[in-house]
């Protein structure tokens, strides 16, 4: 994506992990060609992409099957009173020979924000609730060296807990590790908690998610509970198009409210369906919207669009 990187002749882009960039990222690779064809691939579609699919400026292939061997992954969502027995369950599984992954939201303590620190948890397991257990931390401020030897560590058992924020989000395949804490679960997005709990699973032993979260307000509970009782990328996807909105089109925010004064993108799938296919059969007999017929439909979308799009 850098500036000053070059194509003779780039015909293709395959963004893996599509959701973990920006719009203008997206928009900067595809501008390295003529008329690129351009594949995404994901394990839970940003609510922007799906929102994109049903205005149709993408196709869809769906891979609806697990890995060979993979193990489907126990999810539950528990509050601060159930801290004790999670740590508990922790030891258990470390005394079977397994590892353990706990992923907090931010790397140092700040006053501002009430959530876990990636330095203060490792502290306090280090020294007092995990002390006769290996127990180490990364994080993206350190130097890449020091992760890749941290995660060798990791994969070949040296480290029983791995205290992490999302660095380990994609990329890391250790199939010994079989429980994911995220602390803080609420400060997560559906697609960040799916692709979290993805790294356990991996193996042949049974895995857990444990998603440790605070607050009750009736959005929280239900986004937990859809973590809770899923597994799809897509139906979490889905939800999250739901909750948090598409985002813009013109614009590079990939979540919030679209601009629909009744309809409801996630609701209104099959009106919107039929009306993409509709506006398909204008566009082939009438390209500029110039005939007679077409003329208010032309002006109605001069209007809404404000030179955003040629027409």
């Amino acid at each position: 994506m850098q500036d000053n990187v070059n194509f003779k002749n780039l015909g293709l882009v395959i963004t893996d992990e599509q959701h973990r960039f920006g719009v203008n990222q997206r928009k900067v690779i595809g501008e390295k060609g003529k008329n690129v064809d351009k594949i995404v691939m994901t394990a839970t579609p940003i609510p922007r992409t799906l929102a994109l699919i049903l205005y149709g400026d993408l196709d869809i292939s769906i891979i609806d099957e697990l890995p060979p061997n993979r193990q489907k992954i126990e999810t539950f969502a528990v509050g601060l009173s159930m801290e004790e027995r999670v740590n508990t369950f922790i030891k258990q599984q470390i005394k079977e020979g397994r590892q353990a992954y706990i992923v907090c939201p931010l790397v140092e303590e700040n006053e501002e924000i009430d959530a876990k620190s990636v330095l203060e948890l490792f502290e306090k397991y280090k020294t007092e609730v995990f002390r006769e257990y290996r127990v180490e931390y990364i994080h993206g401020k350190l130097k890449q060296k020091e992760k890749d030897e941290i995660m060798n560590n990791f994969k070949n058992g040296d480290i029983d807990i791995l205290i992490s924020t999302t660095v380990i989000e994609v990329g890391v395949n250790v199939p010994n590790a079989s429980v994911m804490v995220i602390q803080n679960a609420e400060r997560f997005g559906l697609a960040a908690l799916h692709q979290l709990r993805g790294r356990v699973g991996r193996g042949e032993y049974k895995s857990y998610c444990i998603l440790k979260y605070q607050g009750r307000s009736d959005n929280i509970r239900e986004r937990m509970k859809v973590m809770q009782e899923t597994n799809d990328g897509f139906v979490i996807s889905e939800k999250d198009l739901e909750l948090r909105g598409s985002g813009e089109f013109f614009g590079t925010k990939q979540h919030g409210i679209p601009e629909f004064k009744v309809a409801n993108l996630f609701e209104d799938v099959d009106m919107l369906k039929g009306i993409q296919a509709l506006a398909i059969k204008i566009l082939e007999k009438d390209a500029n919207l110039e005939n007679e017929e077409n003329i208010l439909l032309k002006n109605a979308l001069e209007k809404k669009f404000n030179g955003k799009i040629e027409i």
